[in-house]
Protein backbone atom coordinates (compact mmCIF):
# COMPACT_ATOMS: atom_id res chain seq x y z
CA UNK A 1 0.00 0.00 0.00
CA UNK A 2 2.95 2.25 0.79
CA UNK A 3 4.43 1.85 -2.55
CA UNK A 4 1.41 2.19 -4.32
CA UNK A 5 0.80 6.10 -2.41
CA UNK A 6 4.55 7.07 -3.13
CA UNK A 7 4.02 6.02 -6.74
CA UNK A 8 0.49 7.82 -6.83
CA UNK A 9 2.02 11.20 -4.89
CA UNK A 10 4.68 10.64 -8.21
CA UNK A 11 2.12 10.64 -10.83
CA UNK A 12 0.36 13.79 -8.67
CA UNK A 13 3.67 16.08 -9.12
CA UNK A 14 4.40 14.90 -13.07
CA UNK A 15 1.23 16.52 -13.59
CA UNK A 16 1.80 19.62 -12.32
CA UNK A 17 5.33 19.93 -13.47
CA UNK A 18 4.64 18.79 -16.94
CA UNK A 19 0.88 19.09 -17.70
CA UNK A 20 -0.85 17.08 -20.22
CA UNK A 21 -0.58 17.85 -24.10
CA UNK A 22 -4.09 19.09 -25.66
CA UNK A 23 -5.41 17.68 -28.14
CA UNK A 24 -4.62 18.74 -31.55
CA UNK A 25 -7.08 20.92 -32.90
CA UNK A 26 -9.02 20.45 -36.38
CA UNK A 27 -7.17 21.53 -39.27
CA UNK A 28 -9.22 23.71 -41.94
CA UNK A 29 -9.27 23.85 -45.35
CA UNK A 30 -10.53 26.60 -47.56
CA UNK A 31 -10.42 27.91 -50.97
CA UNK A 32 -11.34 31.49 -52.82
CA UNK A 33 -12.87 31.92 -55.26
CA UNK A 34 -15.32 29.09 -53.46
CA UNK A 35 -16.85 28.70 -56.99
CA UNK A 36 -14.27 27.72 -59.41
CA UNK A 37 -14.18 27.75 -63.22
CA UNK A 38 -11.98 27.54 -65.93
CA UNK A 39 -9.59 30.75 -66.09
CA UNK A 40 -9.63 31.34 -62.31
CA UNK A 41 -6.85 31.63 -59.64
CA UNK A 42 -7.24 30.06 -56.72
CA UNK A 43 -5.81 30.95 -52.98
CA UNK A 44 -5.61 27.76 -50.53
CA UNK A 45 -5.78 28.37 -47.33
CA UNK A 46 -5.17 25.96 -44.62
CA UNK A 47 -5.71 27.41 -40.89
CA UNK A 48 -3.46 25.46 -38.15
CA UNK A 49 -1.91 26.63 -35.17
CA UNK A 50 0.72 24.28 -34.76
CA UNK A 51 1.47 23.13 -38.17
CA UNK A 52 4.99 23.25 -39.14
CA UNK A 53 5.16 22.44 -42.55
CA UNK A 54 2.45 22.07 -45.23
CA UNK A 55 3.05 21.21 -48.55
CA UNK A 56 0.11 19.78 -51.18
CA UNK A 57 -0.97 18.85 -54.60
CA UNK A 58 -3.86 19.86 -56.65
CA UNK A 59 -4.19 19.31 -60.61
CA UNK A 60 -0.67 17.43 -60.88
CA UNK A 61 0.99 20.76 -59.73
CA UNK A 62 2.93 21.37 -56.29
CA UNK A 63 1.30 23.79 -54.25
CA UNK A 64 3.92 25.71 -51.85
CA UNK A 65 2.47 26.65 -49.21
CA UNK A 66 3.57 30.21 -47.46
CA UNK A 67 3.20 32.31 -43.85
CA UNK A 68 1.69 36.14 -44.31
CA UNK A 69 2.99 38.40 -42.44
CA UNK A 70 0.48 38.90 -39.80
CA UNK A 71 -1.33 35.58 -40.01
CA UNK A 72 0.41 33.08 -37.43
CA UNK A 73 -2.22 30.59 -37.80
CA UNK A 74 -2.57 29.93 -41.50
CA UNK A 75 -0.59 28.92 -44.19
CA UNK A 76 -1.17 30.33 -47.74
CA UNK A 77 -0.91 28.87 -51.52
CA UNK A 78 -1.65 30.47 -54.75
CA UNK A 79 -2.83 28.15 -57.71
CA UNK A 80 -5.27 28.25 -60.99
CA UNK A 81 -6.87 26.64 -63.35
CA UNK A 82 -6.00 26.80 -66.77
CA UNK A 83 -8.61 28.31 -69.52
CA UNK A 84 -8.50 24.76 -71.22
CA UNK A 85 -9.02 22.68 -68.29
CA UNK A 86 -11.44 20.18 -68.57
CA UNK A 87 -14.78 20.91 -66.04
CA UNK A 88 -15.13 17.97 -63.19
CA UNK A 89 -13.89 17.48 -59.63
CA UNK A 90 -10.09 17.51 -58.65
CA UNK A 91 -8.65 15.90 -55.75
CA UNK A 92 -6.93 18.45 -53.47
CA UNK A 93 -3.76 16.44 -51.50
CA UNK A 94 -2.34 17.86 -48.50
CA UNK A 95 0.23 17.09 -45.95
CA UNK A 96 0.36 18.50 -42.95
CA UNK A 97 3.42 18.15 -40.35
CA UNK A 98 2.49 18.65 -36.65
CA UNK A 99 4.76 17.58 -33.74
CA UNK A 100 6.62 15.62 -36.01
CA UNK A 101 4.08 13.45 -37.57
CA UNK A 102 2.71 13.64 -40.87
CA UNK A 103 -0.89 14.49 -41.35
CA UNK A 104 -2.29 13.60 -44.82
CA UNK A 105 -5.89 15.06 -45.90
CA UNK A 106 -7.79 15.04 -48.68
CA UNK A 107 -10.39 17.09 -50.09
CA UNK A 108 -12.72 17.28 -53.43
CA UNK A 109 -12.08 20.48 -55.21
CA UNK A 110 -14.97 21.20 -58.13
CA UNK A 111 -14.44 23.21 -61.07
CA UNK A 112 -17.33 24.75 -63.47
CA UNK A 113 -17.21 25.29 -67.07
CA UNK A 114 -16.80 29.03 -68.85
CA UNK A 115 -18.77 30.23 -71.35
CA UNK A 116 -16.34 31.79 -73.73
CA UNK A 117 -17.33 33.89 -77.22
CA UNK A 118 -15.81 33.51 -80.40
CA UNK A 119 -15.05 36.68 -82.37
CA UNK A 120 -13.23 37.51 -85.80
CA UNK A 121 -9.93 39.59 -86.23
CA UNK A 122 -7.92 40.67 -88.89
CA UNK A 123 -4.07 40.94 -89.20
CA UNK A 124 -1.27 40.96 -91.66
CA UNK A 125 -1.15 37.16 -93.19
CA UNK A 126 2.71 37.10 -92.29
CA UNK A 127 1.26 35.90 -88.65
CA UNK A 128 -1.40 33.57 -89.86
CA UNK A 129 0.80 31.62 -92.64
CA UNK A 130 4.47 32.48 -91.79
CA UNK A 131 7.38 32.36 -94.09
CA UNK A 132 10.54 30.08 -93.41
CA UNK A 133 12.64 33.03 -92.02
CA UNK A 134 9.76 34.22 -89.83
CA UNK A 135 9.51 30.14 -88.72
CA UNK A 136 13.01 30.27 -87.59
CA UNK A 137 12.26 33.30 -85.05
CA UNK A 138 9.18 31.61 -84.10
CA UNK A 139 11.01 28.67 -83.04
CA UNK A 140 13.75 30.60 -81.04
CA UNK A 141 11.41 32.92 -79.44
CA UNK A 142 9.86 29.49 -78.00
CA UNK A 143 13.10 27.98 -76.82
CA UNK A 144 13.63 31.87 -75.35
CA UNK A 145 10.54 31.49 -73.32
CA UNK A 146 10.51 27.85 -71.97
CA UNK A 147 14.03 28.82 -70.58
CA UNK A 148 12.06 32.12 -69.11
CA UNK A 149 9.05 30.45 -67.71
CA UNK A 150 11.36 27.58 -66.23
CA UNK A 151 13.49 30.05 -64.06
CA UNK A 152 11.33 31.21 -61.28
CA UNK A 153 12.07 31.77 -58.01
CA UNK A 154 11.07 29.55 -55.18
CA UNK A 155 9.86 32.07 -52.53
CA UNK A 156 6.97 34.43 -52.97
CA UNK A 157 8.01 37.58 -54.39
CA UNK A 158 4.59 39.75 -54.27
CA UNK A 159 3.06 41.61 -51.81
CA UNK A 160 -0.51 42.25 -51.59
CA UNK A 161 -2.86 42.19 -53.95
CA UNK A 162 -2.14 42.71 -57.93
CA UNK A 163 -3.25 45.64 -59.80
CA UNK A 164 -3.77 46.76 -63.28
CA UNK A 165 -1.07 47.75 -65.33
CA UNK A 166 -3.00 50.55 -66.86
CA UNK A 167 -4.49 52.97 -64.59
CA UNK A 168 -7.70 54.33 -66.23
CA UNK A 169 -7.80 52.06 -69.60
CA UNK A 170 -10.70 50.16 -70.26
CA UNK A 171 -9.85 46.20 -71.31
CA UNK A 172 -10.76 45.50 -74.90
CA UNK A 173 -11.18 41.94 -75.16
CA UNK A 174 -12.11 39.50 -72.77
CA UNK A 175 -9.79 36.33 -71.62
CA UNK A 176 -10.86 33.05 -72.88
CA UNK A 177 -12.36 34.30 -75.84
CA UNK A 178 -11.87 31.86 -79.16
CA UNK A 179 -10.24 34.23 -81.71
CA UNK A 180 -10.46 33.89 -86.03
CA UNK A 181 -7.83 35.48 -87.28
CA UNK A 182 -8.12 35.90 -91.29
CA UNK A 183 -11.03 33.93 -91.16
CA UNK A 184 -8.84 30.63 -90.61
CA UNK A 185 -6.78 30.22 -87.83
CA UNK A 186 -8.52 29.88 -84.34
CA UNK A 187 -6.49 30.07 -80.64
CA UNK A 188 -8.35 30.97 -77.58
CA UNK A 189 -7.08 34.16 -76.38
CA UNK A 190 -5.27 33.58 -72.81
CA UNK A 191 -4.81 37.20 -72.08
CA UNK A 192 -6.79 40.67 -71.46
CA UNK A 193 -6.60 43.58 -73.68
CA UNK A 194 -6.73 46.95 -73.12
CA UNK A 195 -6.94 50.10 -74.86
CA UNK A 196 -4.10 52.16 -74.87
CA UNK A 197 -2.51 54.94 -76.88
CA UNK A 198 1.09 54.62 -78.06
CA UNK A 199 3.10 55.78 -75.36
CA UNK A 200 0.69 54.82 -72.16
CA UNK A 201 2.68 54.33 -69.04
CA UNK A 202 3.06 50.12 -68.14
CA UNK A 203 3.37 49.69 -64.50
CA UNK A 204 4.20 46.48 -62.91
CA UNK A 205 0.80 44.54 -61.62
CA UNK A 206 3.08 43.73 -58.57
CA UNK A 207 6.48 43.01 -57.07
CA UNK A 208 8.88 40.76 -58.21
CA UNK A 209 12.05 39.89 -61.04
CA UNK A 210 12.30 40.89 -64.62
CA UNK A 211 12.84 37.49 -66.36
CA UNK A 212 12.46 38.57 -70.28
CA UNK A 213 12.28 42.34 -71.80
CA UNK A 214 13.33 41.82 -75.63
CA UNK A 215 11.51 41.65 -78.68
CA UNK A 216 9.69 38.62 -79.87
CA UNK A 217 7.81 37.46 -83.19
CA UNK A 218 4.10 37.39 -82.03
CA UNK A 219 4.66 39.28 -78.89
CA UNK A 220 6.62 41.85 -79.67
CA UNK A 221 8.24 44.03 -77.41
CA UNK A 222 7.89 41.61 -74.15
CA UNK A 223 8.56 42.30 -70.63
CA UNK A 224 7.95 38.56 -68.21
CA UNK A 225 8.14 39.75 -64.55
CA UNK A 226 8.48 36.38 -62.26
CA UNK A 227 6.45 36.74 -58.82
CA UNK A 228 7.85 33.30 -57.27
CA UNK A 229 6.13 29.95 -56.72
CA UNK A 230 5.90 29.70 -60.68
CA UNK A 231 3.41 32.94 -61.12
CA UNK A 232 4.17 34.94 -63.99
CA UNK A 233 2.83 38.26 -65.69
CA UNK A 234 3.36 39.31 -69.59
CA UNK A 235 2.84 42.26 -70.99
CA UNK A 236 3.03 42.41 -74.69
CA UNK A 237 3.00 44.55 -77.94
CA UNK A 238 4.65 47.30 -76.23
CA UNK A 239 7.09 50.21 -77.71
CA UNK A 240 9.51 51.05 -75.15
CA UNK A 241 11.16 49.00 -71.89
CA UNK A 242 11.74 51.10 -68.70
CA UNK A 243 13.49 47.94 -67.31
CA UNK A 244 15.82 45.10 -68.00
CA UNK A 245 16.40 41.61 -67.65
CA UNK A 246 17.40 40.16 -63.84
CA UNK A 247 16.21 43.94 -62.34
CA UNK A 248 13.76 43.56 -59.67
CA UNK A 249 10.39 46.08 -59.31
CA UNK A 250 8.05 47.26 -57.11
CA UNK A 251 4.40 46.94 -57.77
CA UNK A 252 2.89 49.72 -59.55
CA UNK A 253 6.33 51.01 -60.84
CA UNK A 254 6.66 51.73 -64.37
CA UNK A 255 8.19 49.33 -66.64
CA UNK A 256 7.72 50.02 -70.21
CA UNK A 257 5.61 51.76 -72.69
CA UNK A 258 2.35 50.81 -74.90
CA UNK A 259 2.63 50.20 -78.60
CA UNK A 260 1.72 47.95 -81.62
CA UNK A 261 4.24 45.82 -81.72
CA UNK A 262 3.64 41.76 -82.78
CA UNK A 263 0.67 40.61 -83.87
CA UNK A 264 -1.68 42.94 -82.95
CA UNK A 265 -4.83 44.25 -84.69
CA UNK A 266 -4.20 48.27 -82.93
CA UNK A 267 -2.29 49.88 -80.28
CA UNK A 268 -2.91 48.30 -76.89
CA UNK A 269 -1.55 46.78 -74.16
CA UNK A 270 -2.05 42.54 -73.72
CA UNK A 271 -1.79 41.48 -70.37
CA UNK A 272 -0.99 37.29 -69.38
CA UNK A 273 -1.17 36.00 -66.13
CA UNK A 274 0.72 31.94 -66.20
CA UNK A 275 1.40 30.20 -63.09
CA UNK A 276 3.25 26.48 -63.52
CA UNK A 277 2.17 26.46 -67.33
CA UNK A 278 -1.40 27.40 -66.75
CA UNK A 279 -2.99 30.66 -68.50
CA UNK A 280 -5.16 32.51 -65.39
CA UNK A 281 -7.68 35.16 -66.35
CA UNK A 282 -6.20 38.91 -64.84
CA UNK A 283 -9.40 40.21 -63.96
CA UNK A 284 -10.41 37.33 -61.92
CA UNK A 285 -6.75 37.92 -60.13
CA UNK A 286 -7.03 41.36 -59.30
CA UNK A 287 -10.35 40.78 -57.78
CA UNK A 288 -8.49 37.93 -55.66
CA UNK A 289 -7.93 39.36 -52.21
CA UNK A 290 -4.27 38.07 -51.44
CA UNK A 291 -2.22 38.23 -48.05
CA UNK A 292 1.52 39.47 -47.82
CA UNK A 293 4.39 36.90 -47.32
CA UNK A 294 6.11 37.43 -44.58
CA UNK A 295 9.31 37.67 -45.84
CA UNK A 296 7.88 40.33 -48.52
CA UNK A 297 6.88 42.57 -45.25
CA UNK A 298 10.34 42.93 -44.24
CA UNK A 299 11.23 43.66 -47.64
CA UNK A 300 9.04 46.47 -48.66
Amino acid sequence: MRNFFQALCSFALFALLFPCARAQQPVSITWLPQDLASGSPCLFRVESTDAAIVSGSWQGHKLSFFRPANDRGSWYALAGVDVAVKPRDYELNLEVERDGKIQSLHRTVGISPSAYKEIPLTVPEKFVQPGPKALKAIAADQKIKRRVFADSMDAPLWSGDFLSPLESAPSTDSFGTRRVFNGSLASIHRGLDYRAKPGTSVRASNSGRIVLARLLYYEGNCVIIDHGLGLMTIYMHLSKFDVKTGQRVRRGQLIALSGQTGRATGPHLHLSVRWQGEYLDPAKLFSLELPTPRHASRAN
